[in-house]
């Protein structure tokens, strides 16, 4: 009797001193030493204490503070969560019915008691539920209904504690499987109770709503809630029982305004549920009826208040989504006839509500209402149906308004702004938001083109009438006392920018077929006569100008008197220049000029027989902007010399092209062949002199001489560039024979001319002087004679746009941009332009070009000088743009004296580069700080090594196995190899029919030839088989698929030393575990290695003890399966798995299965995990073991 006594004095005291300590932890006045003692106190109780159940229990009791009362609940959530497994049963019992006991008499009313202590409770029941129910406690959902009676506090209660409970026992549940697995089925089992349960509550809230007190609205809530938790694994059948009755009652509820933000979650995850077949979704169309759609109808107008608060916008967007997920399954349904499921009677009361949220200020209700949209004019049946058809007009006309860029969150020019504040962070996320809009938009627009074509042409047609003829209207902030221009927020320019946007998918579903319709065609030449008759002084005008014009470019075809207004529109905004007393920013103008450069060029080449009889105006015009250096960038100019160069193609006479490319190629000929020009290439110092402390001819104020005279130097290159790309000769041969193209005829075929071949051989060996000068710049004394240059910088940043990176990163601020790095880019692109030249010189003009004398050595003792120093990008930039197009379009009589001069020390320096390369990158750690600091420029030069190897191989590829239908050149004469279409991501589609493509295409007429050399033949082989071993899936799939058995299947039937065998063999094993991860590569490998292994085991006994050494291979299975291979009656696909089970031990594996995945089922209070002992690997790792080279 005594025991029973002391112990609860034990517990009065310990709970007296627990109120203390907690009273002084939430006083603001305690010490902070004094808080931590006391926090210390109430942690070690909780942790070691046997008596935590009767003081928790005791803490609980509602005479106590809100404080208090949470302590003790906690105090018993951590006992049920670490110490219900050693607690005996009796115990158990005892704090499961003193919980619900807690919960029938022990709490305040639902107005008077917290938040927080009803949620603690809840989560002290819903642990007991985990641990008890279903073996211990069968009748839970009875006693917890039960409960509910009591009140309104406890039926809230309840609620909370059945949506703890679903809430538990979802994904990231960490309770054991078998745990889990009861828990789900006596849910299921149960589901039907709480649903019934649930529902009673519904219905009497439904029945009796306007006279409803504020705890019966909470326990309303509360129940919408819980079953807002539930509905995903709700039966279908429930939700739909009673001609679904549970639909009706959200429906109702949405009206009732303390319940419209619950009722409208369930409302939306009942008509979104996941997972429901078609002929579950029919009665969901129920939502369609008169009274079902005038409720939601009404709920939104209610949510749609004025002023706007935020909890009614959530509301709307949820009555919003609503709508949009009815329409969507009204498309699903009404698509499959089987359903025969009708339209609506009410549709046309739905259309009107989509109308609604399409004008609806709030950027996000207008896009999601177009999702819809777009939807429904896409669809099979619902497209042809006459009320949806009539609602066109007013679906474009709500487009007109919804496409103008307004609504910023940091402005206040629109309605939409305020709804932008609560829907996005900042002006970035709005913007990209947008952007997504527009596209979205823009589909829309399309679908109705097709669907009504005059309807849209006429909204079109008005829109861009109005705007040619409204006065702009800079705004109220862009007054100045000069003639204002418009900003890019003034009202004028974003109406002028959604209205070209509109227009332009509109006309470009016009005129892709050219609509045979007269009427259509007439007012479209009208309409782009008014367009090129327009004229405005405003730049931002005028690029939205020029982008209407674009989109009207091909009706041209039918109004041919048009094209010299056009010309005329187009070079006037080539020249576009500051307007008087207005400085307009630089990236304006450029925009201008670059748009209209392009769109010149567009015309000469798609309408070359309407550019013709104004081809003197245009040169006349173009000539006089080419000599504006001052107004016009070298890109600028470029591209208007590109536009008359595609123009004099149509004179299809040598003679005459050839007199206007010596004109415009004179400036820069002139310049590389100056004597000026000859020392500055004379050396690196020259070289480094002309950069640093350039001449100040020319140079404009606020500009760095610097950049000024190296731009000069980049024009050179981009003029030669593009007079090369441009130029072209007569496709027909008669043509060309009658235009003197012909000089004449060989075995082989004609030999064509090319007009700009002549100023190209000019200045052919001062181009390769200036590769040369450029490469002298890596030298290691060179460099240091750089250090803390601007050169210097130029050269080390250079890696930075091997993935061309320009942009920002959202929310991001652009750094400013720093000298080194404005002479970064000009130096990059020059040296990639000269690249490009010498390449494109082989195709454009093989006959001038490859009689060159002496053009291997010439090529060698310049472009390919210094290359063990040269970076990694220009490197990719000599094999990709100059040797691999000069050596596949090199004629097969200049195989020896050019092919092999230039192939054999290049292979043999890009392997031994590439191989040192590797070797760093697999051998490089990141154990100290200062590998750490590293980790950024090593992961720069390990993505420039991986691009570089895939230019390799590609580039061997092309020598090899290449022909003219797989690597051509495109119109601008940029080579495009169709063997990179296929992107990293699609690599498993391209090695799909990997035992095609194993065997499938022979060597071409230059792979054949590099056969019969055995140094350049041995080199090639070297590098395929080696870049098996490179940790890039990108590379090793292209080497194993595409160039590795080919290559050695030829090599086989001439000779191959044993060694050799061996060493390639090894190759395929290394890439198996360097790459094996990767299932791209793991197929293709072990093909290659299956049929090396077949064809040469029975040769080269030596394979036979390189097999022996792969671990967790067994010699006895390695045994029959060398006697399998030389049985006839041994299927190969057998065979082939045989060889895969062999090969087991050396196929790397994924990240996600190299580590055990350990579950500790009872974990002990205060217990901290400890790392586990390292796996040691069962063997060597098998790229020591098999590297021939150790």
């Amino acid at each position: 009797m005594a025991e029973p006594v002391q112990r609860e004095r034990m517990v009065e005291a310990l709970c007296e001193q627990l109120v203390r300590s907690v009273s002084v932890i939430m006083e603001p006045e305690s010490s902070q030493e004094c808080r931590l003692k006391a926090l210390k106190f109430c942690e070690e109780f909780k942790e070691r204490s046997p008596l935590c159940v009767p003081c928790g229990l005791q803490l609980s009791n509602r005479s106590h503070s809100p404080c208090v009362r949470h302590f003790g609940l906690h105090v018993l959530e951590h006992v049920i969560k670490f110490r219900w497994n050693v607690m005996p049963l009796g115990d158990r019992v005892f704090v499961k019915n003193r919980m619900m006991l807690l919960i029938s008499y022990g709490i305040h009313p639902i107005l008077e008691e917290k938040g927080h202590i009803k949620d603690v409770i809840a989560r002290v029941v819903v642990e007991i539920i985990k641990r008890e129910w279903p073996w211990n406690w069968l009748g839970m959902v009875n006693e917890l209904a039960f409960t509910a009676n009591f009140g309104d506090a406890q039926m809230e209660l309840v609620m909370f504690i059945l949506l703890r409970l679903a809430e538990d026992l979802g994904p990231f549940e960490t309770r054991p499987i078998w745990c889990l697995k009861e828990l789900h089925k006596s849910l299921g089992a149960n589901m039907g109770k709480i649903y019934d349960f649930i529902l009673i509550v519904l219905q009497r809230c439904e029945q009796n709503h306007q006279n409803l007190t504020q705890g019966q609205f909470r326990v309303a809530a509360a129940a919408l809630r819980t079953l807002a938790g539930y509905i995903k694994c709700l039966p279908t059948r429930l939700i739909m029982a009673d001609n679904c009755t549970l639909l009706w009652l959200l429906c109702v509820l949405l009206n009732v305004p303390e319940l419209q933000m619950e009722a409208a979650e369930c409302l939306l995850l009942a008509v979104n549920k996941k997972g429901l077949l078609l002929e579950e979704r029919v009665p969901l169309l129920i939502l369609f009826r008169e009274d079902a759609l005038r409720y939601i109808l009404t709920a939104a107008q209610l949510a749609d208040s004025d002023p706007l608060q935020e909890r009614n916008y959530v509301i709307l967007k949820m009555i919003g989504q609503i709508l949009c997920d009815l329409g969507n399954q009204l498309c699903a349904l009404t698509q499959v006839t089987a359903f025969e499921v009708k339209t609506p009677e009410t549709f046309d009361r739905y259309l009107e509500a989509l109308l609604s949220l399409t004008r609806h200020p709030s950027l996000f209700l207008t896009s999601s209402a177009f999702v819809i949209w777009g939807t429904l004019f896409s669809h099979r049946v619902l497209s042809h149906d006459p009320q949806l058809t009539a609602a066109i007009p007013d679906v474009l006309r709500a487009a007109m308004v919804s496409i103008v860029k307004v609504g910023y969150p940091s402005m206040d020019n629109s309605p939409s702004c305020e709804y932008s504040r609560l829907d996005f962070d900042d002006d970035t996320e709005f913007n990209t938001f947008f952007l997504s809009f527009r596209k979205q938009m823009g589909i829309v627009v399309r679908s109705l083109c097709r669907l009504d074509t005059r309807t849209v042409l006429h909204v079109a047609t008005e829109w861009m009438r109005h705007q040619l003829s409204a006065p702009l209207d800079p705004g109220p902030h862009n007054a100045t006392s000069v003639e204002a221009l418009c900003s890019p927020h003034s009202p004028s320019f974003l109406h002028w920018e959604a209205m070209s946007f509109f227009c332009s998918e509109v006309f470009a579903q016009l005129c892709r077929p050219l609509s045979a319709e007269e009427a259509l065609l007439r007012e479209g030449v009208r309409l782009l006569q008014r367009v090129i008759s327009y004229e405005t002084k405003d730049p931002l005008i005028v690029s939205c100008v020029l982008t209407n014009l674009a989109s009207l470019l091909p009706l041209i075809a039918h109004a041919g008197h048009l094209m010299p207004l056009v010309l005329q529109k187009l070079l006037s905004a080539a020249g576009f220049a500051d307007t008087d007393g207005v400085t307009v920013p630089r990236t304006v103008l450029r925009n201008i000029r670059s748009c209209a450069g392009t769109l010149l060029q567009t015309v000469c080449v798609t309408f070359p027989d309407l550019v013709g009889p104004c081809f003197e105006v245009l040169h006349t015009r173009i000539k006089a902007l080419l000599g504006q250096e001052r107004l016009l960038t070298g890109a600028e100019r470029c591209a208007l010399m590109g536009a008359l160069v595609l123009a004099s193609n149509h004179f299809k006479n040598y003679s005459r092209q050839r007199s206007i490319l010596e004109e415009l190629l004179r400036p820069a000929v002139s310049m590389l062949l100056s004597e000026e020009m000859q020392r500055v290439l004379s050396g690196p110092r020259e070289f480094i002199s002309f950069l640093n402390n350039p001449g100040s001819e020319n140079q404009e104020e606020g500009d760095d001489g610097g950049r000024l005279s190296y731009s000069k130097l980049c024009y050179c290159a981009d003029t030669l560039l593009a007079a090369i790309r441009k130029s072209r000769r007569p496709n027909q041969f008669t043509e060309a024979t009658a235009g003197g193209f012909v000089k004449g005829r060989t075995p082989n075929g004609a030999v064509f001319l090319n007009p700009c071949a002549g100023e190209l051989l000019k200045v052919l060996d001062r181009l390769l002087v200036l590769i040369r000068t450029m490469n002298s710049l890596y030298l290691p004394e060179v460099m240091t004679k750089m250090a803390e240059t601007v050169c210097q910088s130029g050269l080390e940043v250079e890696n930075k746009s091997i993935m061309d990176c320009s942009q920002p990163i959202m929310g991001e601020s652009v750094p400013p941009v720093t000298v080194p790095e404005q002479l970064q880019g000009p130096y990059n692109s020059l040296y990639k332009a000269c690249c490009q030249i010498l390449g494109k010189c082989g195709p454009s003009m093989p006959h001038e070009f490859y009689s060159v004398p002496d053009l291997a050595s010439r090529l060698l003792s310049s472009a390919f000088t210094n290359l063990d120093y040269v970076s990694d990008l220009h490197l990719r930039h000599i094999v990709n743009d100059l040797v691999t197009p000069l050596l596949f379009y090199c004629p097969s009589k200049k195989y020896e004296s050019v092919v092999l001069p230039i192939l054999r020390p290049l292979l043999m320096s890009l392997y031994q580069r590439l191989s040192q390369k590797w070797l760093c990158i697999n051998q490089r750690t990141t154990s100290s700080e200062e590998d750490l600091l590293e980790e950024e420029s090593e992961s720069q030069d390990d993505l420039m090594v991986r691009l570089l190897s895939r230019t390799v191989v590609q580039f061997i590829y092309i020598c090899c196995k290449a022909t003219a239908t797989i690597y051509h050149s495109d119109a601008d004469g940029a080579f495009v190899p169709r063997v990179e279409q296929a992107g990293a991501e699609d690599q498993e589609a391209l090695t799909a029919p990997v035992d095609h493509l194993l065997h499938s295409m022979k060597l071409s007429n230059l792979g054949q030839f590099l056969l019969k050399n055995e140094e350049v033949y041995t080199a090639l082989l070297l590098m395929a088989y080696s870049s098996l071993m490179w940790k890039d899936p990108q590379t090793c799939n292209m080497a194993a698929t595409r160039l590795c058995w080919s290559l050695l299947s030829q090599m086989m039937a001439v000779s191959l030393p044993a060694d050799a065998a061996v060493c390639y063999f090894a190759s395929v094993l290394c890439g198996l575990q360097a790459n094996g991860h990767c299932k791209s590569c793991t197929d293709p490998l072990v093909l290659l290695a299956f049929e090396f292994y077949v064809a040469l085991r029975p040769k080269y006994p030596e394979l036979r003890g390189l097999m022996e050494r792969v671990p967790q291979t067994q010699r006895h299975v390695l045994v029959q399966f060398d006697e399998d291979i030389v049985s006839p009656k041994q299927k190969k696909k057998k065979l082939k798995e045989q060889f895969r089970n062999l090969l087991t031990g050396c196929i790397g594996k994924p990240l996600a299965d190299q580590f055990y995945k350990v579950h500790i089922q009872h974990l002990p209070a205060g217990f901290k995990g400890t790392s586990g002992p390292v796996l040691e690997p069962d063997s060597v790792p098998i790229s020591c073991s098999l590297d021939p080279t150790h």
